[in-house]
């Protein structure tokens, strides 16, 4: 008996799958809390390096079907993408990809437009990498200082220096200075 199931991926822990679970509902795929799979993880991991994912794998059977929204929310590398449809075809699973409507990816048509879908969320993927980058570059060479902002100046790293050499514990001096454990430690490192 065919069995549906629901593959609902966000790249940051601030994102939610709601929309995505809803997206399948409404689309009338009934699919059991149980067989719904959410994860909380980047498209540029790989399919089977996805913890959730593989547990998902692993519980497809032949003739099940598994839904998604969109072809991103299984990957955004070209091959990692063409190589999990793969995988899924030569399980017996029929891939739903809401996005592209009635196609049946299984078919030739399906598999050219999944290569070609799939090279422009790689081609989106790599563009915002290049955006991303060129800021940096763009922010350094104006003098910006990149990074998490320090919470200590050279004074209050040397106030810390001394007391640790007075005989303070290092958690001690942390509290007493008002920065992480952590910090103190790279000060003393330094």
């Amino acid at each position: 008996m065919s069995r549906t199931f629901a593959y609902c991926r966000v790249s940051t822990t601030d994102q939610t799958t709601d929309n995505q679970v809803l997206a399948i509902q409404e689309a009338g795929h009934t699919v059991t809390k149980s067989r719904t799979i959410t994860e909380q993880i980047s498209g540029k991991v790989c399919a089977m390096q996805r913890p959730e994912f593989i547990k998902l794998v692993d519980k497809l059977e032949a003739d099940d079907k598994l839904v998604v929204v969109k072809l991103d929310r299984l990957g955004r590398d070209t091959s990692d993408v063409l190589s999990t449809l793969a995988l899924l075809k030569a399980k017996g699973v029929q891939v739903i990809c809401l996005a592209l409507g009635s196609l049946d990816l299984n078919s030739a048509a399906g598999t050219m437009t999944l290569t070609v879908l799939a090279a422009v969320a790689q081609f989106e993927r790599d563009l915002l990498v290049e955006r991303t980058q060129a800021g940096l570059e763009r922010a350094k060479a104006e003098g910006k200082t990149l990074g998490r902002p320090t919470v200590y100046d050279d004074a209050k790293a040397t106030e810390i220096r001394e007391a640790i050499a007075k005989g303070m514990s290092l958690r001690n001096a942390a509290k007493a200075h008002g920065v992480s454990l952590g910090t103190v430690q790279r000060i003393m490192a330094a």
